[in-house]
């Protein structure tokens, strides 16, 4: 098990009650803490950003040509009320105007060789609004795939918290359509061939939650604004009766393979991470370890599950007692 604790400050375990800036809401219901949803969890594709963390720049364009396009991107925590993520990690990246990406080809995927090139691709971290800001050009397209921007998002440690990808409106006067017409610019395909969202394989899943809106024109260029809600640890002050256990939202949520669980607990002790499926079947073996008292991470490993929603249950024995609680999980 990896522990981290998070904030140290103001925390003690000497008085009547522990007040901390907490990663739980722990004396409220996750229904009652959560008005929005996190944002469809989506393929990072066959090109993902090799070593992000050299490409933390604001202008992405490099030496692409095309219509300037300024992508603004929020991230809001559902587990902090649905507020604002400071400090979470964005990497974003996508085609050029003729569908080809960089740091990739000589293969069949891509037969033209951009290995040695680092264009449309970037990494910026979220401010007190949770948001970010990229100066691009708006995307090709490709077989198979409709217009669209990648997208990971870390939180301020390195943990991942959710991969995704933006979605472009389609219709008659899409910028889309406007865009892939604009062959003076560039834009050679038209939209002849063009897999449109509905039809997207990678969209099947729906793009409500990953449609962008888009402003601007051919002649000034265009605005992108996206929102995307993510499941990060919330950061509000709150006051933990003594001799109590609280529970947290594991992030990232969805997980692929390994997420973590937040946790308070008064004193140390054991802890014991069941995983059930809906019917109420135990799904792998149970995970134990100890803990210190005070706020905790509990790392847990679902890799061998099937894509589904599950219940996790931990179990805290203390010298106070022992305390359970439970939280749903979805497994991409």
């Amino acid at each position: 098990m990896e522990r981290k604790d998070f904030l140290r400050k103001g925390f003690s375990l000497l008085g009547a009650a522990i007040v901390v800036p907490s990663l739980l809401r722990a004396n409220q219901s996750e229904s009652e803490t959560t008005t929005c949803t996190v944002t469809n969890s989506e393929t990072a594709g066959p090109f993902p950003t090799l070593t992000p963390s050299s490409l933390v720049r604001t202008n992405i364009t490099g030496d692409r040509t095309g219509i300037p396009m300024d992508i603004t991107i929020t991230i809001i925590n559902v587990n902090a009320n649905c507020t604002a993520l400071q400090g979470a990690l964005v990497d974003i990246w996508h085609c050029d105007k003729d569908g080809y990406y960089s740091q990739y080809g000589g293969t069949g995927m891509q037969t033209v060789n951009y290995t040695n090139n680092t264009f449309l691709r970037g990494r910026q971290t979220t401010d007190t609004n949770g948001q970010v800001a990229f100066t691009s050009i708006f995307p090709g397209w490709y077989t198979g795939r409709s217009t669209h921007i990648h997208v990971h998002i870390y939180s301020a440690s390195g943990t991942s918290l959710l991969v995704t990808q933006i979605a472009f409106p389609e219709g008659s006067n899409s910028a889309v359509v406007q865009v892939n017409s604009a062959t003076s610019y560039g834009y050679t395909k038209g939209m002849t061939g063009y897999t449109y969202n509905a039809n997207d394989n990678v969209f099947s899943d729906g793009v409500t939650s990953e449609m962008s809106t888009i402003t601007g024109s051919i002649a000034n260029g265009f605005d992108l604004t996206h929102t995307i809600y993510v499941a990060g640890p919330v950061l509000n002050t709150q006051t933990f009766e003594s001799n109590t256990f609280y529970l947290g939202q594991n992030y990232p949520n969805p997980v692929e393979e390994i997420t973590k669980i937040p946790i308070v607990s008064k004193a140390a002790g054991t802890v014991e991470v069941t995983v059930y499926d809906l019917s109420g079947r135990r799904v792998q073996q149970p995970l134990r370890t100890s803990i210190d008292g005070g706020i905790q991470e509990i790392e847990l490993n679902v890799s061998g599950l099937s894509k589904g929603i599950y219940i996790y249950k931990v179990m805290v024995e203390t010298a106070t007692g022992k305390f359970e609680q439970s939280k749903k999980l979805s497994k991409t």
